[in-house]
């Protein structure tokens, strides 16, 4: 089953990256069910409007129904898993069999599973019953921009070409703006990889090296990533659109970004347990993952390695950075 004109829209997570989509989902007409693990957080949020944990200040859109309650997707014509990627499997194991079935599930989670190393599009398709159609959502957006109804761009991809121009036109509201493509592992390495090279971005800063380096760690980082791409599938042009190149110049350029700012606290001497302040850093996660596959296809990423060498308590900034600088001098082009 597609999804229709004017369907109703499920959301699963409540943090701030579900709660904005949820309120730009509202925005562009949709009647909304955002699904909250807590039923008292739930209640709350159902209450006051207002999800004060995650964005404060921020009005819930009144187009949006908070519940805790799993048979609450039921009536969804489509499903948005909001949820961090290490979950993923848990929830859908969880709150898969309450979807509608057909329902495209929409995957709004960028990382790698650690321990299986599988993408999130492979860890639905295991996790969902079969024939379920799968999207993925990405590209430069920060929660709290979205929620304030400030002009967004992201990327919506599925196999089925039809199916993501129809979902991008149910989630395009006044504000939020979907691009659409059938290149899923593409806008998933993109989302992925930018998180963990957000990082290394962040160290940088963090380390007071200067923005002539950051700029080339970006640079460079970005190369790393087209690599990558070309190895397992993705499409250089899809690398080049909001959910690569975009997402990355964000999320590596703004301490409001959690990957660059646990990076950011490497940098300034903290330990990986303190830099991550109580926050998720995706990238954290991710970076022995994205690590793990490269290898596995000869690609080369000294700045990915990098991170993982840091984020491990493999190596200390100081070596990572020295053993970058005495890489040997090549040919800029790859």
């Amino acid at each position: 089953m597609s999804a229709q004109p004017n369907g109703t829209i499920a959301v699963v997570g409540g943090g701030a990256w579900g709660t904005a989509l949820a309120n730009a989902a509202a925005a562009a007409g949709r009647p909304v069910t955002l699904w909250l693990r807590d039923a008292g957080a739930a209640e709350r949020l159902e209450r006051t409007r207002e999800n004060a944990r995650y964005l404060p200040g921020v009005p819930l859109h009144p187009g949006i129904r908070a519940t805790a309650e799993g048979a609450d997707l039921r009536t969804a014509e489509a499903v948005l898993l909001v949820t961090p990627a290490q979950t993923l499997r848990g929830v859908l194991a969880q709150l898969g069999p309450a979807f509608r079935p057909g329902a495209p599930a929409v995957l709004c989670a960028k990382g790698i599973e650690r321990g299986s190393d599988a993408f999130m599009s492979a860890v639905a398709a295991e996790g969902l019953p079969a024939g379920t159609p799968v999207a993925v959502l990405s590209g430069p957006s920060f929660a709290a921009d979205v929620a304030r109804n400030l002009p967004t761009a992201v990327t919506l991809a599925s196999e089925d070409a039809d199916l993501a121009a129809r979902l991008a036109r149910m989630l395009s509201g006044p504000s939020l703006r979907l691009y659409h493509t059938d290149d899923v592992r593409g806008v998933e390495i993109g989302g992925a990889g930018k998180n963990v090279l957000a990082i290394a971005s962040g160290i940088v800063a963090g380390r007071g090296l200067g923005e002539s380096a950051r700029a080339a760690l970006i640079a460079r980082a970005f190369a790393e990533l087209m690599r990558f791409a070309r190895a397992y599938g993705g499409r250089p042009e899809t690398l080049m659109g909001l959910s690569g190149l975009g997402d990355l110049v964000l999320t590596a350029s703004s301490p409001q970004s959690r990957n660059f700012a646990f990076g950011q606290r490497l940098g300034e001497g903290a330990t990986p347990e303190a830099a991550s302040g109580g926050k998720l850093a995706e990238g954290a996660f991710t970076a022995a993952a994205l690590v793990a596959l490269a290898r596995a296809r000869e690609v080369e990423m000294p700045v990915a390695e990098a991170v993982a060498a840091i984020v491990s308590g493999g190596a200390s900034v100081e070596a990572v950075v020295a053993g970058l600088l005495a890489r040997p001098l090549r040919a800029e082009a790859g």
